[in-house]
């Protein structure tokens, strides 16, 4: 939790809770439906390799109030959960295909008071909502996310950045993004944290 505050210093009392209270949270259910390595939770790496990897989107865009977002294959609640603690105006829609998952987004969203999150079990094309921005974490190629989500975001500017995709991914990511056939960026998320983890990860962006 320390490196959140460290790089976080402006959160709120209430944001800190909500924080502080996820490793509490998943390591009980994670205890009965296994979504995050237990060797991790073991080693005290939770809030670096999940919480403050799913935070890098945050350091890329920040969210206007009102925009809606959506987290695709969002597992065990990552990024969308860190996201709605610190982006508290913004709707979320964490969509997994898995229902054990989603029963755990459910329960964390629920112990960690949050009133911003949706979760969802389906499969994201199946969403007819719209969205200001897709974000996701390691889950597929981008030209098969984008082939999912792309018609469900609106053309605009809810945030710091255009609407568009927001993807988690990491090393050398270049054959795998000119399969999508759009222009993209690439922000290092070392150039926002420190730790050896997020050496070579990135955050992408594709704008709608």
């Amino acid at each position: 939790m320390e490196e959140i505050l460290r790089y976080f210093p402006e959160l709120t009392s209430r944001q800190r809770e909500q924080l502080s209270a996820l490793e509490g949270l998943y390591a009980e259910w994670n205890a009965r439906i296994n979504v995050i390595s237990r060797r991790e939770m073991a080693a005290g790496e939770f809030y670096t390799r999940h919480v403050l990897h799913s935070l890098a989107i945050a350091r890329a865009c920040s969210f206007g109030s009102g925009a809606r977002v959506m987290d695709i294959g969002t597992g065990g609640g990552f990024p969308a959960v860190p996201l709605a603690i610190v982006f508290p105006e913004v709707h979320f829609v964490a969509v997994d295909s898995i229902g054990k998952k989603i029963r755990v987004v459910e329960e964390v969203v629920r112990g960690a008071g949050l009133t911003n999150v949706v979760p969802v079990c389906g499969r994201a094309e199946s969403i007819r909502e719209r969205f200001d921005y897709v974000v996701s974490r390691a889950v597929a190629p981008a030209a098969t996310l984008t082939g999912w989500a792309w018609d469900s975001i609106e053309r605009g500017r809810a945030g710091s950045l255009a609407n568009g995709m927001l993807l988690l991914k990491g090393g050398d990511l270049d054959e795998e993004l000119v399969a999508t056939g759009r222009r993209w960026s690439e922000f290092a998320i070392s150039q926002w944290f420190e730790e050896d983890f997020f050496e070579t990860k990135k955050v992408i962006y594709i704008e709608k």
